[in-house]
C-alpha cells in the first residue's frame, strides 16, 4: 500500500480548504495519509507585507501584479469558504507558521494531532490565534490533552531540525506549494486534484 503524503501550511487558505476532503480521503480509501508541514516562503514570490491599523501596507514591497494575485486568491478562497460555512479573514502580515508546524509535529509524536490541527487552522483564519507565539501553541496542545511540558524544549531543539528535514525532503520530491499530495513518485498540487487521486488505480473507494 502506498502512503499518500500530504503537505500543508497553516498560513495557506487553499490548504485550509483542502483539509476536510483530505481527512475524508483517508477515511474512504484503503490508503494511509501522512500529514507533513511545509513552511511557505511567501515573501520570496509574493513580496513581504504588513498592514497597519488603517489597512495600509507599511512595507511597500509588493508590486501591482503581486497585489492582484493576492487579492484574487483571498476572494477566491472566501467564496469557497462561505459556501462551506467557514471563515477566512486575511492576515494583516505574513506569519511565520513554523512555530505552529513544530507544534503539529509535537502533537503527532505525543497524541492525536487531528483536533490540534483543525483548531489551529480554524482559529488562525478567524484571527483568534497567534501562530508565532510558542506559549499559545503550547496552550493549544494542552487544550486537546497533549502534554505540552516538553514542547518548548522540542521547539528550541529537535523540533526545528525535524521541520527542516521535512522541508528538504519535500523539495527534493518537487514540492513548491500547498496543498500538495505525493502518491508514490507522482506529485499533485492543489485541492482540486483530490478527485484525481481518488481515481488512481488501486485506491479502494
Amino acid at each position: 500500500m502506498t502512503t499518500i503524503i500530504h503537505y500543508f501550511d497553516y498560513k495557506s487558505p487553499y490548504a485550509y480548504l483542502a483539509q476536510k476532503q483530505t481527512f475524508c480521503l483517508h477515511a474512504d480509501t484503503d490508503q494511509s495519509v501522512e500529514w507533513l508541514p511545509y513552511t511557505l516562503d511567501i515573501p520570496s514570490f509574493l513580496g513581504a507585507v504588513e498592514l497597519d491599523d488603517s489597512g495600509q501596507d507599511s512595507l511597500n514591497m509588493r508590486n501591482d501584479h503581486q497585489w492582484r494575485r493576492v487579492r484574487y486568491s483571498y476572494m477566491d478562497c472566501r467564496r469557497e469558504a462561505n459556501r462551506r460555512g467557514l471563515t477566512i479573514r486575511g492576515p494583516q502580515k505574513i506569519f511565520d507558521s513554523s512555530i505552529a508546524h513544530i507544534g503539529f509535529l509535537y502533537a503527532k509524536r505525543n497524541g492525536d494531532f487531528k483536533n490540534y490541527h483543525n483548531f489551529v487552522y480554524e482559529q488562525f483564519w478567524q484571527r483568534q490565534l497567534n501562530i508565532e507565539d510558542p506559549t499559545e501553541i503550547a496552550a493549544t496542545l494542552e487544550r486537546f490533552e497533549i502534554d505540552a511540558s516538553g514542547f518548548l524544549d522540542y521547539f528550541n531543539g529537535q523540533g526545528r531540525a525535524d521541520l527542516l528535514k521535512i522541508q528538504h525532503e519535500a523539495e527534493t520530491n518537487g514540492v513548491f506549494g500547498v496543498p500538495s499530495f505525493l502518491v508514490g513518485d507522482e506529485l499533485f498540487w492543489g485541492g482540486e486534484h483530490l478527485g484525481h487521486i481518488r481515481a488512481l488505480p488501486g485506491l479502494k473507494k
